[in-house]
């Protein structure tokens, strides 16, 4: 039975501080026995905090005023995510599922479509399972899911558009005894097509080179490392990918773990391919702490791409492929924006910690697939301002064991304009965003903003709030008495009626993403809003 309170987070008497960041901490009472995961759990976009033990998810809620905590029971789950756990909206219903990662294999609880429950699936192969990710592997819209296997051919489970798991072994990882830990999906080649760095640990020379498998296409894949020189000998857990030096391609900060004697390694993407490694005089080079655990996220929205992961040390970056450590509260976290300020928090172990932030500008992105996954999973995301461009792909599962938002958040420093936002989808559609506001969350919609689409509906209605928490008002030329249905996201129709007074009663939908089609003169015409 589920309960719902809205809980006064504890501050603890510890605020971090030095002069490029701060932080505060505070205890908040998460149930669970894992406590790795921060996302959005109810489509409303602002990121939740997410425990779980063998037979319940607890989920933190973020509100205006706090967390309110809600247990959602489950049928005891056959594997823990003792490694590691993602999320993501594997059937498509609006909701993000989880996968964890155990010594034995993979459990999914997938949302049964209501957003009051979890069905649990354990596929019963055996994977001695490291890092998870969902991404849609063969490009056909449907998101999947990957595991590294330790000790033998990696696996994945594809989604065969009815939410079915099919398992596959190999062609993406093929090493027998295995040594796969860190899988980071990435476009490192700027072609559009989603391709996959693997961080790998064992105890000879093969089980700890690199991989770097390139996306041909067609559903295979094809490790360029040797060629790419990032063919790596260390042993690694995880690695850090971020546009680093803003040049338009995705670098790579390759960790080192606590099990290795080499050292850490930046690799400097050279636009054609093919990686330098620039590690002498980064910062790097005189990094002394190891972990498993290494992500990218600008922490102090200066416009470039920090890394944390160890030694409760944050690797502010300096803009020119060089970084400098400064001390935080925390080491191996969650990341997200916990409560809606902009700046980006941490979640580990039962504690919060408050990014304080600072005078910097930014702007965060919610990407919402229609053509492509719903959550937009595997997209470019672009942003131009004064400083020039940025990019981020939207990525579920960075370094080791961790789950991080899947909110695409960027830091534009002092800039006070964003000349225009691209998001390049996974399906191959391009919308582009003019002028959005600085400061704020943009929602984008697969399709909405391509070739004046956006505009083109306007013409015969519009509507706002959105998102809307009760009445949404729709605004037209002689819409009064106009035929309307609301759909959920997933096709549902949810209601039908006549536009009255131009306004729409919403309030009993529950929270997600919905579909208004009016009719007007033999004319239909749709929008997409989000119910708060």
């Amino acid at each position: 039975m589920k309960k719902r309170l809205l809980l006064l987070t504890a501050v603890a008497a510890f605020v971090h501080t030095n002069a490029q960041l701060s932080f505060t901490t505070e205890n908040v009472p998460a149930t669970g026995n894992y406590k790795m995961c921060v996302v959005d759990m109810n489509g409303d976009f602002l990121d939740d905090i997410v425990s779980v033990s063998t037979s319940n998810i607890n989920i933190l809620f973020q509100t205006e005023s706090g967390f309110e905590s809600e247990d959602f029971p489950t049928t005891p789950a056959d594997n823990m995510p003792g490694w590691t756990m993602a999320a993501g909206d594997f059937n498509g219903d609006g909701y993000n599922d989880l996968v964890y990662g155990g010594g034995s294999g993979a459990t999914f609880m997938l949302s049964d479509g209501t957003g009051n429950g979890y069905i649990e699936k354990s596929p019963g192969q055996y994977i001695f399972s490291q890092r998870t990710n969902f991404v849609d592997i063969n490009g056909d819209g449907h998101l999947d899911a990957f595991v590294c296997h330790d000790v033998e051919p990696n696996v994945y489970y594809l989604n065969d558009g009815n939410n079915n798991l099919v398992y596959h072994q190999g062609g993406i990882g093929d090493y027998p005894s295995g040594g796969h830990y860190g899988s980071v999906w990435v476009d490192y080649d700027n072609d559009g097509l989603i391709d996959m760095h693997q961080s790998k640990c064992g105890g000879e020379e093969a089980r700890f080179t690199d991989n770097l498998f390139r996306n041909n296409g067609d559903g295979t894949f094809t490790d360029v490392a040797m060629m790419a020189h990032m063919n790596n000998k260390t042993q690694t857990w995880s690695s850090a990918w971020a546009d680093f030096d803003n040049d338009g391609y995705m670098d790579a900060m390759v960790g080192v773990s606590s099990f290795s004697s080499g050292g850490h390694k930046l690799m400097k993407n050279n636009g054609d391919g093919t990686f330098t490694d620039v590690t002498a005089g980064s910062g790097f080079d005189n990094f002394p702490h190891t972990s498993w655990d290494y992500a990218p996220v600008d922490f102090n929205n200066d416009g470039f791409v920090d890394v944390f992961g160890s030694g409760n040390k944050v690797m502010l970056n300096n803009g020119d492929m060089t970084f400098t450590q400064v001390t935080v509260p925390f080491s191996t976290a969650s990341i997200g924006d916990l409560n809606n300020d902009g700046f980006v928090d941490a979640y580990g172990f039962g504690q919060v910690f408050f990014n304080n932030g600072n005078n910097n500008n930014w702007l965060k992105i919610n990407t919402i697939g229609t053509e492509s996954n719903r959550n937009g999973i595997g997209a470019r995301v672009e942003i131009y301002t004064e400083m020039g461009k940025q990019i981020r792909d939207v990525r579920s599962g960075e370094g080791f064991s961790q789950m991080s938002s899947l909110n695409t958040h960027f830091g534009i420093g002092t800039d006070s304009e964003i000349e225009k936002v691209i998001v390049r989808w996974p399906s191959g559609t391009v919308d582009t965003i003019e002028n959005p506001d600085i400061n704020s969350t943009l929602v984008v919609v697969e399709g909405e903003h391509v070739m004046g689409t956006n505009e083109v509906q306007a013409t015969l209605f519009s509507i706002y709030p959105n998102p809307v928490k009760d009445i949404l008002n729709v605004q037209g030329k002689s819409l009064e008495n106009s035929n309307f249905e609301i759909f959920h996201i997933t096709g549902s129709k949810l209601m039908t009626g006549k536009i009255n007074s131009g306004k729409i009663n919403v309030k009993h939908l529950n929270k997600g993403i919905y579909i208004i089609s009016i009719q007007k003169d033999g004319k239909t015409s749709t929008l997409k809003f989000i119910k708060q």
